[in-house]
């Protein structure tokens, strides 16, 4: 019987290095056989024949489908795709009526709540016409800017 003494002290015994290598379990070994480049395993991937399956296809990798008669559309197209920019009359009234108030650009952005960069932009004429920004400004200043068509 081994007491209880003896337990402990084989139990703490030092380990030593093990002199044989553990086996590899399978999956950690290598397979080292030779592979030959340019043979397929298993007879083709690509559904017919033997071969592999690399057919080039028509117009493949690009975006060629039907382009004559889209070109020709495009060539013939004339309508002009650009934004309405605010007229000149009505940058001219909204810097008229704002220098009538005597407001400056920053302080006319500040009470409606925009950047001075936008009361700029609508008094140049570079601004895309926004109806919100306008009636704003039109409430600002006390006077219609936009005039009848």
């Amino acid at each position: 019987h081994i007491k209880a003494l003896d337990f402990l002290i084989y139990s703490h015994t030092p380990l030593r290095p093990r002199t044989t290598p553990l086996p590899h379990p399978p999956a950690m070994q290598q397979d080292w056989q030779p592979i030959k480049l340019g043979e397929k395993k298993g007879g083709g991937g690509g559904g017919g024949g033997g071969e592999g399956g690399t057919e080039k296809k028509f117009a493949a990798g690009t975006n060629k489908k039907g382009t004559d008669k889209n070109m020709a559309k495009l060539d013939a197209e004339t309508e002009n795709f650009k934004h309405t920019k605010v007229a000149p009359n009505v940058a001219k009234n909204i810097q008229a009526a704002r220098l009538a108030k005597g407001m400056t650009q920053a302080q006319l952005a500040k009470t409606i709540n925009e950047k001075p960069q936008v009361i700029n932009e609508y008094e140049s004429g570079k601004a895309i016409p926004n109806q919100q920004i306008l009636s704003k400004i039109e409430k600002a200043l006390g006077t219609k800017v936009r005039g009848k068509k």
